[in-house]
C-alpha cells in the first residue's frame, strides 16, 4: 500500500462505502507480514515511496516466489534484484507473471502503470560493455521508480572521444548515474563536465589488482571533481534509487 492508496481507502470510509472494521483488516498487516521466513514491510512504499525491494542472491527460489505472490495480492509493484541464471529459469515455472531481465538479473511485475514523477532525465552511463549488466539494473530501477531513463553504453576513458561526443547527452541529464570497473576513472571525466550530481558505481569488472572492484571503489572515493557520490562495488541498484530520490525534489 503506498499513499496514493491509503488516501483513496480513507476517502472511501468517510463517504461510507468502506466500514471501520473492513478499513482495519485492508491495514492489519499494513506495518509488517510476518510469512516465517520473511517479514515483508508493507509500509515501505508509504514511507519512501516505493515497496520493498526483494533481493534474489541467496534465497530459494520457492521463497521469492512466495514473496512475489503476497505482494501481487497487496497490488504493490515488484522488483526483485540480484537473480542468477539458475534461479530466472527456475521462477518461470511459478507462473506469476513476471517480466524477467536476465541482462540486469533481475525480475519485475506492476500492479499499475508507471508515472514517470521525476522531475528530469536519468542518464545511465557505463564505461565498457562488461559493466553494462550494473548499469542495466540502476536502469531498471531507476524506470520502475518513475523515472524517464536514457542510456549511453560502452564510452569510457580508454577512448575518450565517445563520452566527449555526447556531451548534448551529459547536459541534458538531471542526475547521472556512471557506472565503471578497472581503474574506474569515468565518473572523474563525467563529473569535471557538468553541473549536474553524479552518482558513480565502481564494478568488479577488471584485472588482479583491481581486486574485485576495490580499486575503482577508491578511485572514485578519492574523485578530484566535486558532486561525485558513491554507492558500494556492483551496487546498481543503490545508484538507480538514490538517483531517483534526487530527482524528485
Amino acid at each position: 500500500m503506498d499513499a496514493e492508496d491509503l488516501e483513496k481507502l480513507l476517502e472511501r470510509v468517510q463517504r461510507g462505502k468502506v466500514t471501520i472494521a473492513q478499513a482495519l483488516q485492508r491495514l492489519r498487516d499494513l506495518p509488517f507480514e510476518d510469512l516465517g521466513f520473511a517479514k515483508l514491510d508493507h509500509h515501505r512504499a508509504l514511507r519512501q515511496g516505493f515497496p520493498e525491494v526483494v533481493m534474489g542472491q541467496s534465497k530459494q527460489t520457492k521463497d521469492i516466489a512466495a514473496i512475489v505472490q503476497v505482494m501481487q495480492r497487496r497490488k504493490s509493484n515488484v522488483l526483485i534484484t540480484r537473480l542468477n541464471d539458475r534461479q530466472i529459469e527456475q521462477l518461470k515455472r511459478y507462473r506469476l507473471g513476471l517480466k524477467l531481465h536476465p541482462l540486469a538479473q533481475a525480475a519485475t511485475w506492476t500492479a499499475k502503470p508507471i508515472r514517470a514523477t521525476g522531475r528530469g532525465i536519468i542518464l545511465v552511463v557505463s564505461a565498457g560493455t562488461s559493466d553494462i549488466p550494473v548499469a542495466e539494473e540502476a536502469a531498471l530501477t531507476a524506470t520502475m521508480m518513475g523515472n524517464r531513463v536514457e542510456r549511453l553504453f560502452d564510452v569510457g576513458v580508454a577512448g575518450i572521444h565517445r563520452v566527449l561526443g555526447n556531451r548534448a547527452k551529459l547536459d541534458g541529464a538531471a542526475v547521472l548515474i556512471v557506472v565503471a570497473g578497472m581503474e574506474g576513472a569515468l565518473p572523474s571525466v563525467v563529473a569535471g563536465l557538468v553541473a549536474k550530481p553524479v552518482i558513480a558505481v565502481p564494478t568488479s569488472i577488471g584485472y588482479g589488482a583491481s581486486f574485485h572492484g576495490l580499486s575503482a571503489l577508491l578511485g572514485m572515493l578519492n574523485s578530484c571533481a566535486a558532486g561525485v557520490t558513491v554507492v558500494n562495488i556492483d551496487n546498481g541498484f543503490g545508484a538507480g534509487f538514490a538517483a531517483s530520490l534526487i530527482n524528485r525534489v
